[in-house]
């Protein structure tokens, strides 16, 4: 089930709704344990046990770590818990990746395995491995209740996409929250923006990189690729950004406060400024769990670039089940290392603007390797995009001609413009300008929403690219 269908929005989200708010306080963890089951097997019958398995998993050894901390058995259940999750993923989701690149290098011919990936399950494991690390550390109180553990792991609103939530940061929330109808407000509001974000933009925009992306690269200009890739990019960003978003106002509407997961990447002046903006929240886990841990930066200079190595490695890695979304992650990890090095610098001293669209054109080359799957493809689109098979062509000029407000809109919300407008009508001193904001405030939500349901009832292409990783 997908936030943006006539299901959820008609059927599934009432309801649960209904029962949510109606249930007493000390049954609302049991209204939305149960909610987020059913939200969960809707889509995923058999998998929901997987689900349960981790969930159970994680919260008992959770609890020895607790009844044997300073101990050294202590440890043993930490490993335990990363070893259960790391395999589960990792059979899931690379089992079919390994067997194929057996095959190649040996030509054993072994038959795939061709499981099904559970959706969601890189976003749920990594929440719930960081549970059992925080609670070593001490930097987490042990979870006692089964429910309220199974209440963080299984939260609907953010487990197929995140953002991923780490137990700490929702911890007082599981007990003492309190949603008043400003909150409830501000989410549904928040809702609207995401739910336009995916189908007003990513939806539409992303079947402009459908058409193109089904062309013969040896023949397409070098417009019409350069136009494909910038689809792409702004599907992807407004896709999980609208996620989020909805995500994100969803909580704030059952009394949750889950972390921003985008600020505007796309105005960014570095690779590394960058990631400091795209899914944070996955960022900041890799940082937290995995960067520091190795050492971080240290123990000098070449353990640093290591270590960023293998991070970006792993990045890449957890976003899909090929080749091609690990040269992606050393990609960027090239670039982060260089910006280490010399060109962070560099970068520094020259105007903003040139830094930015240095920026935008390595994220966009990224794309092309985290967009098309084998070596091949790649290299014949990059072709394209150096003007291989000439520079433009009537395709392409009727391609941007049908997209042009599109892609102006797409633009403008990519960046914090229409954010600082309404900010500064909502402190306006003058009464047109307060009186604006009040009307927008409730008029484009309104709004948006409307045209949403519009396009998802006529809708006949609706996927989420982040669904799943």
């Amino acid at each position: 089930m997908v936030f943006s269908s006539v299901l959820f929005l008609f059927r599934f989200l009432p309801l649960f709704m209904i029962c949510y708010y109606l249930a007493p306080r000390r049954m609302k963890n049991f209204v939305l344990f149960l909610g987020s089951l059913v939200f969960y097997a809707w889509g995923e019958p058999v998998y929901v046990l997987l689900m349960l398995f981790s969930t159970l998993v994680d919260y008992c050894n959770g609890r020895l770590i607790e009844a044997n901390r300073g101990k050294g058995r202590a440890k043993i259940f930490l490993v335990s818990s990363i070893a259960i999750n790391l395999l589960v993923l990792c059979f899931f989701k690379y089992a079919d990746l390994l067997v194929q690149t057996l095959n190649v290098v040996t030509g054993a011919g072994i038959p795939l395995l061709k499981l099904p990936l559970p959706i969601g399950i890189s976003f749920y494991t990594f929440q719930t491995m960081s549970y059992t690390v925080d609670v070593y550390r001490g930097e987490a109180k042990v979870q006692k209740s089964l429910l309220d553990f199974g209440v963080f792991v299984t939260m609907f609103p953010q487990l197929i996409a995140g953002p991923i939530v780490k137990y700490r940061d929702v911890e007082d929330c599981l007990h003492g929250r309190r949603a008043d109808i400003l909150q409830i407000s501000h989410g549904c509001k928040r809702f609207c923006v995401g739910l336009a974000k995916k189908v007003l933009l990513a939806n539409q925009i992303g079947q402009l990189w459908a058409d193109i992306s089904a062309m013969n690269y040896l023949d397409m200009s070098m417009l019409t690729a350069w136009l494909g890739v910038t689809a792409f990019a702004f599907q992807i960003y407004f896709d999980f950004c609208g996620y989020s978003d909805m995500a994100i106002g969803l909580g704030e509407m059952l009394g949750f406060h889950f972390p921003e997961n985008f600020n505007h990447p796309y105005i960014s002046a570095s690779v590394t400024e960058f990631w400091r903006r795209w899914h944070i929240s996955l960022g900041s886990w890799f940082r937290e769990y995995v960067y520091i841990p190795l050492g971080g930066n240290r123990k000098g200079r070449p353990r640093q670039i290591l270590n960023i190595l293998i991070v970006w490695m792993f990045t890449g890695i957890w976003h899909g089940a090929g080749w091609n979304f690990l040269l992606w992650g050393l990609w960027f990890a090239i670039l982060l290392v260089l910006e280490k090095l010399f060109l962070g610098k560099v970068l520094s001293w020259l105007p903003r603007g040139i830094g930015i669209l240095y920026t935008l054109l390595a994220v966009w080359l990224g794309w092309v390797l985290f967009a098309l799957d084998t070596p091949e493809d790649i290299l014949r689109f990059m072709g394209a995009m150096a003007g291989g098979a000439g520079f433009w062509d009537q395709k392409a000029l009727f391609l941007g001609r049908e997209n042009l407000v599109l892609l102006c809109v797409a633009v403008l919300w990519a960046t914090p413009l229409p954010g600082s407008l309404a900010r500064k009508l909502e402190s306006s001193t003058q009464g047109v300008g307060m009186a604006l904001y009040r009307l927008g405030e409730k008029v484009i939500p309104t709004a948006l929403l409307i045209l949403s349901i519009a396009g998802i009832v006529e809708a006949s292409y609706n996927p989420f690219l982040y669904f799943r990783f």
